[in-house]
């Protein structure tokens, strides 16, 4: 029997099929995937390395999509603000993601090399090396539960007969009444934290006190 002119399974048909049962579905199994590419399952595990291989090849293709990724040279501030939102527009394209991924250490090489870049970017721009990690982790959470937001209803919050919310109900009756619920708040919430960026770079770059010691941010 003559051999097929293409392999049956390779790293861009696998990534693929994952994809669409989470979207599907919310998850992927191997066995399901085997079923969708008409495969055995053990021929599945030639190619990756079980199922944390397949979270990370998902991993990679999401991280394709994301196109603002900052390059050497740019401004930290500008770089930041690109980043969120094609991070936001990338996984709000595939919001079952986010659980899926954020469950797992990050270990595939391209993604690494990204968050290599951010790091270099905010350490050159004067940011302190021991609190990059826990700013870029804020900014990660906020991006991520935006994304989900996305898919949320544009009434988030209704207040029904007989319920005492007086100032709530006033709240929500004062904001602007043009649709966008979720990227009004996108880029409130953006702005918030990219000043928080901003004050903490002001408090690293204050000259020490007598003992050595810096102001806190905001005193």
């Amino acid at each position: 029997m003559a051999r097929p002119r293409k392999a049956l399974l390779d790293l861009e048909r696998i990534t693929q099929a994952a994809l669409d049962l989470v979207d599907e579905t919310g998850d992927f199994t191997v066995p399901a995937m085997a079923r969708r590419l008409g495969v055995q399952t053990a021929s599945i595990y030639h190619h990756v390395d079980g199922r944390s291989g397949i979270v990370e090849l998902l991993r990679v293709r999401l991280g394709t999509r994301i196109e603002a990724v900052p390059v050497e040279g740019q401004s930290w501030e500008p770089a930041l603000r690109a980043f969120a939102y094609s991070y936001r527009a990338a996984f709000a394209a595939h919001p079952h993601l986010v659980p899926l991924l954020t469950g797992a250490p990050v270990q595939a090489p391209e993604v690494l090399a990204t968050y290599e870049r951010i790091v270099v970017l905010l350490e050159s721009a004067g940011f302190p090396l021991e609190v990059i990690m826990t700013a870029l982790t804020a900014f990660e959470n906020f991006v991520l539960g935006a994304a989900l937001d996305l898919a949320a209803p544009e009434v988030m919050w209704a207040v029904p007969d007989g319920v005492r919310a007086p100032r709530l109900a006033a709240a929500l009756a004062a904001q602007p009444t043009a649709t966008g619920r979720a990227d009004r708040a996108f880029d409130f919430g953006v702005t918030v934290l990219v000043e928080g960026f901003r004050a903490l770079l002001a408090q690293a770059r204050q000259p020490a006190g007598p003992d050595g010691t810096q102001a806190a941010v905001g005193s």
